[in-house]
């Protein structure tokens, strides 16, 4: 990614200091002058394999005018891509699965503003997070979908989970012309189908198996059965391939 300075009088490259930030707040130093501290009392074994010199520490002012000129999204898709590259391939047999979900990240509250909340896709066989933007008060998940998935370069063949809230057309439309698969979870956002698989003859399914899970305040029973095929769905919500219940109760 480009470095925002004028390149006369640089004397700290930009990936030694975003390293030595990133390893600052990952041992806790949140401000720009807890982060200059770190990278001051950082040991000297340390220091060399960063890329610090002894006599160049970069000082707060520093620290902070470069991180704040950093463009956020050039930052997060070059990290994202570094971690794309470390994930572990997939077995030929298995297809690659990515979770979309949508987090406030924890401790981002201060007085003067809200928590930052997040839109981020999760690789499920590795947990490395390939890509992440932004939510906020000006928009919301479902509009920053698209653009979340666009910093992904190949989707085909790729399944992508979601929750009740990215049940959209739009969403389908977009994961179709990319080549992927899509796993959603269908809630009354959606009325009709809602209608549609709640009026399928679930009691004619036998199980197979059953799980059961608890979390967020609700106890979630998925049985182990399937309905494949013969439902379509209107106005640009395709058709399915399969279809599984999921009863959730609250816990005893």
């Amino acid at each position: 990614m480009p470095d925002p300075r004028a390149r006369r009088g640089v004397r700290n490259r930009l990936t030694v200091v975003v390293t030595e930030a990133v390893c600052a707040v990952a041992a806790g130093y949140r401000s720009y002058s807890a982060i200059a501290e770190w990278i001051v009392d950082v040991p000297a074994a340390t220091a060399v394999a960063l890329g610090i010199a002894p006599d160049r520490h970069p000082s707060e002012a520093m620290i902070r005018r470069l991180l704040q000129a950093l463009d956020p999204d050039l930052l997060t898709a070059a990290a994202n891509g570094w971690l794309g590259t470390r994930t572990v391939a997939t077995a030929p047999a298995q297809r690659r699965a990515i979770a979309v979900d949508g987090k406030t990240l924890r401790g981002s509250r201060t007085t003067d503003a809200a928590a930052q909340h997040v839109l981020a896709a999760r690789d499920q066989a590795t947990g490395v997070v390939l890509a992440s933007t932004a939510v906020d008060g000006k928009t919301n998940e479902i509009t920053r979908f698209a653009p979340l998935l666009d910093q992904i370069g190949n989707l085909r063949g790729t399944v992508i989970t979601a929750d009740a809230l990215h049940c959209q057309r739009g969403h389908v439309a977009y994961l179709s012309e990319r080549g992927a698969h899509w796993i959603l979870t269908v809630k009354a956002n959606q009325p009709t189908m809602h209608a549609q698989l709640a009026g399928l003859p679930w009691r004619a399914v036998p199980d197979a198996a059953r799980d059961t899970d608890c979390g967020h305040g609700r106890r979630e029973s998925a049985p182990a059965r399937g309905w494949r095929g013969g439902v379509t769905f209107g106005r640009g919500l395709g058709r399915l391939t399969w279809c599984l219940p999921v009863v959730a109760t609250p816990p005893t």
